[in-house]
């Protein structure tokens, strides 16, 4: 090919074009968002109901069903939850990877408001929330203070410091923990308003006939209009307390008469705890687009102010965020890539041995990787953990391109050719082999960057980064570096002491190679069966190792999730909350404990551990788990498990292993079920802690009424009803207003007149004649036991099983061992994924296929190059030994089959096939250029295409030591990508070098005789006759 001509005749031309990708690099560079990973939109929706003192079964068929069913016909949904417990409903709909928010939500709020009418007269509307759905918030921001008390603290922090935090760009909610809202709170007394004739329905209507917000308009007079204002509402204690419940004559009942009045918290059912002390929390929950890193440091900006303003004694603390891990992962990427950068040059120049020489392909480096930054831009992509990666890979594979260019020069000038003469030959040899490396490698990607899913959402940057940052390298080996080979080099470049030793201990090589080749295709039967042997191996090697979606990252925290017993409290919860901190403070890696009591209802809580820095510890967070597990085990009356935060995006979080079992049948059918599993779980010594959502632990108080009894008296139902509402339900009746703000008025009986099951029917009702009637003379009251919450899965009754699988067991031998047990469920039973086994059982094996689907590309890009269906089979025949190769360590347990692994193998069959392409390539020529017959030209190529090919090998893995080596955060993904590529480049080289030959040697086909067959003839004779005809027009 004679364009590259072109540019060695005119340098400056190159010089602009290398010029202007530089500063394309840098403008890009500059303006690229930063990120943990590449930009994947997962969208959930939470719908709450609230209906305070309502029982679940009246939750689910009143409120949840309802809602659930309407919501289920929202387009893209990828499943929708539920659960009802006393007084809430929560419904969570997951949507499907990547699809539009805000669409999704406003779907949602329609659906919702179809079927509002069908809810009850007295459920709160409701609230609906749209977050990226993650385990835990962005951010926790705690406060704890000396001076006020927790409802005190809340109400500041909820008018002065919440809208503040609402403001920072990418947070969807702040929501409130462990605090305390500020409400009236009316403490009735129920045998004062049975002596005083008062039912507790009317004392509810008196509250809300005496406490009215009026909105009486304007006085518009001749000129001037002025606006009313009336005082029809109460704003205080003492206004609430002097309230006239009845008048019966002169005598008057007030509301302080029968009810203690104070202001107080509105529900004390949630707490927190950091480091030991009690605090309130915000978690700052991230849009489906929100980028934590912003988050964070919008956080930290607003933090001295917050700090500035608090009241005395109330300090702020930020004890958790995932900004830390992120940072940290990229601080260790970029220094990998620095490391690369060094150890490539090192190794260029040890090839070499001239500093000039060295120069050449070192340029492209920084070339490339600016080239590869515009590409980014150009697309909209971000500089994050897997573009970082595709850079590091990209340091070892743009120089390969360059040395290819100037060795082959270089070899050129060794014959006494002069420089310019050699760069202008030189360049026009490799053309064609460095275009068909180019393309090859680009083409290995494509099929990454056209996946769906999550897999494909992360890799699309890391394949069209890498695959960019190739195809410039590519423009700059063909551009740039022949004409700095016609200035640079010379034939004094190879007589430095250096240049002489690496001359000599490559000559030796070649000759010794050269040997040992001729033996082995003498004997191509031995080399045949060797290479037989690997590939019939490989099936056996791939099932040998364990699988994963992605290997479990040190993130410098540990979760723990704390089951109380359902029927506990928050008395209950807080004191082995305190236990579980006094335990944690022991753990010497330990830097902030924080926990928050009643986060999912009051049952059940969760709080974290965050460590000391990588470098400051010496366990990993996995020994850390382990050990943290075992301690809480001794906390005796809570069920605690400490597990960490998912590797990948779009995980929704808990315990990594989690299995939903569905069915039509009832939840006493379903709690067998999953009884069985559990047990099956727990004997497969396959998990460190087994549990699932469904127990029949609930106690609950069953009144019946005797309607005949009832109706004799005249008691309607709406009056029981109504009693406990007020007298139990701690349900709001209406609002009072102060200092601007609003707050909930809420009527219910002292708690000791309802501590216990028989207190409850000491209550009283009106009956027809206004005389008090007990509710002992209604109704019986029995104990029984529920479910602690009713769950459904896409409208099926369902239980999840939740467990963390033991050190050294993988996500694919959990969900191998728990699909063989779905097998045995009963008929009417079906599963279905949560957390990080859902991740896996969608997108586990799609890396695998894309992986079958690049050899194929690969094949035909080089079948359309070559002109030949043959050539590509030689080229690529060393790619499966080389999978073999990398497939070793990880059936020795040194890595597991992962999406990084995958990649990596996805990379080797672009880098061994460029060591085919040269070989082959050179071998086709020798034939047609020498007459050679196919045995001499392969063996010629082969030597004359042993250093370039030894040169790029020795590039790209030692490139990759800093990967074998990583520590610290997001180090597990660097060394699985590494130890692949590594691996499998060594052995596929050593391949390439001996089963090519021998198989190019068999099946090549006789270039001399190509231009002579009788079909060659027949083209040659159409050509000759068809130029007459073309000269005419011209």
């Amino acid at each position: 090919m004679k364009f590259t001509d072109l540019f060695v005749r005119r340098p400056v031309l190159a010089l602009v074009v290398s010029t202007l990708i530089l500063l394309l690099g840098i403008k890009a560079l500059s303006g690229l968002p930063v990120r943990q990973y590449p930009l994947t939109e997962s969208t959930t929706i939470t719908i709450t109901t609230q209906y305070p003192g309502a029982s679940p079964d009246l939750m689910q068929g009143f409120v949840t069903q309802p809602i659930a069913q309407s919501v289920a016909t929202v387009e893209g949904i990828d499943y929708l939850s539920s659960s009802s417990t006393q007084g809430r409903s929560v419904i969570t709909v997951r949507m499907k990877l990547n699809a539009d928010s805000n669409k999704a939500m406003t779907e949602v709020m329609a659906k919702v408001n179809e079927v509002k009418y069908r809810l009850p007269q007295d459920v709160y509307d409701p609230v609906l929330v749209k977050s990226a759905g993650e385990a835990t918030a962005v951010a926790y921001v705690g406060f704890s203070s000396t001076t006020l008390s927790l409802a005190a603290l809340t109400d500041y922090l909820s008018r002065v410091v919440q809208p503040q935090l609402s403001s920072i760009d990418g947070v969807a909610s702040v929501e409130l923990y462990g605090g305390q809202k500020l409400a009236m709170r009316v403490w009735l007394d129920p045998n004062r308003m049975a002596a005083r004739g008062i039912s507790a329905g009317e004392l509810a209507q008196a509250l809300r006939d005496n406490n009215v917000q009026a909105a009486p308009g304007q006085a518009k007079g001749l000129y001037v209009v002025s606006n009313i204002q009336v005082n029809t509402d109460l704003v205080n204690v003492a206004e609430f307390r002097d309230l006239v419940v009845k008048r019966d004559g002169d005598a008057i009942v007030r509301l302080g008469d029968v009810a203690t009045v104070e202001l107080g918290a509105a529900s004390t059912d949630s707490s927190g705890l950091m480091d030991g002390e009690p605090a309130v929390y915000f978690g700052l929950n991230a849009t489906p687009v929100g980028n934590p890193l912003v988050i964070v440091k919008r956080l930290n900006e607003l933090v001295p102010n917050i700090k500035q303003n608090l009241p005395p004694g109330t300090s702020v603390q930020v004890p958790f965020e995932l900004a830390r891990f992120i940072s940290a992962s990229i601080d260790g990427v970029m220094q990998t890539l620095l490391e690369a950068v060094a150890i490539v040059v090192v190794v260029i120049f040890l090839c070499l041995g001239s500093l000039r020489a060295v120069l050449i392909p070192v340029i492209t480096i920084p070339l490339s990787m600016l080239g590869g930054a515009a590409i980014m831009a150009l697309f909209g992509f971000s500089v994050n953990l897997l573009t970082l990666l595709a850079m590091v890979l990209a340091i070892g594979l743009v120089v390969d391109d360059a040395i290819v260019v100037v060795e082959n020069v270089h070899r050129h000038i060794e014959e006494g050719k002069s420089p310019v003469r050699a760069a202008l030959i030189g360049a026009r040899e490799v053309a064609g082999p460095v275009i068909a490396m180019t393309i090859t490698l680009a083409a290995v990607y494509a099929p990454i960057g056209l996946m769906g899913g999550l897999t494909g959402s992360l890799f699309k940057e890391f394949a069209f980064t890498l695959a960019g940052a190739v195809v410039v390298s590519g423009v700059i080996a063909l551009t740039l570096s022949p004409v700095m080979s016609s200035f640079l080099l010379n034939s004094h470049v190879s007589e430095g002491w250096m240049a002489q030793r690496a001359e000599r201990f490559f000559g030796r090589l070649g000759d010794a190679y050269g040997r040992v080749l001729d033996v082995s295709l003498h004997h191509r039967w031995v080399t045949g069966l060797i290479a037989v042997a690997v590939l019939i191996s490989l099936p056996f090697l791939y099932n040998a190792a364990q699988r994963e979606l992605a290997p479990v990252e040190d993130q410098s925290t540990v979760l723990t999730a704390i089951k109380s017993p359902q029927q506990a409290n928050i008395d209950y919860v807080e004191k082995f909350g305190k236990k579980w901190d006094d335990v944690m403070k022991t753990l010497p890696e330990q830097k902030g404990r924080w926990l928050i009591n009643g986060s999912d209802g009051v049952s059940n809580s969760i709080g974290g551990v965050d460590f000391v820095d990588w470098k400051d510890r010496k366990r990993s967070a996995d020994e850390i788990q382990a050990d943290m597990q075992s301690m809480v085990n001794q906390v005796e009356g809570s069920n605690i498990f400490a597990f960490q935060l998912p590797s990948l995006p779009g995980s929704t979080g808990g315990l990594p292993v989690q299995m939903v079992l569905m069915s039509a049948a009832d939840y006493p059918v379903v709690y067998e079920a999953m009884e069985s599993l559990k047990k099956a779980a727990r004997e497969s010594g396959l998990f460190m802690v087994v549990d699932s959502d469904l127990d029949y632990n609930n106690p609950v108080v069953q009144l019946k009424v005797d309607r005949a009894k009832a109706n004799s008296l005249g008691v309607t139902m709406k009056a029981i009803g109504d009693t406990l509402a007020v007298l139990v339900g701690e349900n709001y009746v209406n609002r009072f207003g102060m200092d601007g703000r609003s707050y909930d008025v809420i009527p219910q009986s002292l708690r000791e007149q309802r501590i216990s099951p028989a207190s409850l029917a000491q209550f009283h009702v009106k009956s027809a004649s206004g005389a008090q009637v007990p509710l002992s003379n209604l109704v019986s009251v029995s104990m029984g036991v529920e479910p602690n919450s009713l769950t459904q899965f896409n409208q099926l009754n369902a239980a999840t099983f939740q467990a963390i699988p033991m050190p050294g067991v993988t996500m694919g031998d959990a969900v191998r061992f728990l699909t063989q047990q779905a097998q045995q469920l009963p008929a009417g039973f079906s599963y279905d994924w949560q957390s990080d086994a859902r991740q896996f059982s969608q997108e586990g094996s799609a890396l695998m296929i894309t992986f079958i689907f690049a050899i194929i590309v690969i094949y035909l890009v080089l079948a359309a190059q070559y002109e030949s269906l043959r050539d590509p089979f030689i080229i690529l025949v060393s790619v499966p030994m080389s999978i073999c190769g990398a497939l070793i360590p990880l059936a020795l347990g040194m890595a597991t089959v992962n999406i990084y692994t995958q990649i990596g193998l996805v990379t080797l069959i672009g880098l061994i096939s460029k060591h085919g392409i040269l070989m082959v390539e050179f071998a086709n020529e020798m034939q047609v250029s020498h007459g050679l017959d196919r045995r001499t030209a392969m063996e010629q190529a082969a030597r004359i295409r042993l250093r370039p090919i030894l040169m790029t090998t020795a590039a790209m893995v030692m490139g990759l030591i800093p990967l074998l080596f990583a520590s610290g955060a997001g180090a597990h993904s660097r060394y699985s990508l590494g130890l692949v590529i590594v691996v499998g480049l060594l052995v596929g080289t050593l391949f390439t070098l001996f089963v090519l030959p021998t198989v190019y040697t068999v099946f090549a086909r006789d270039h001399r005789a190509a231009n002579d067959t009788p079909r060659a003839r027949e083209l040659a004779a159409a050509q000759a006759a068809d130029a007459p005809m073309a000269a005419p027009q011209h």
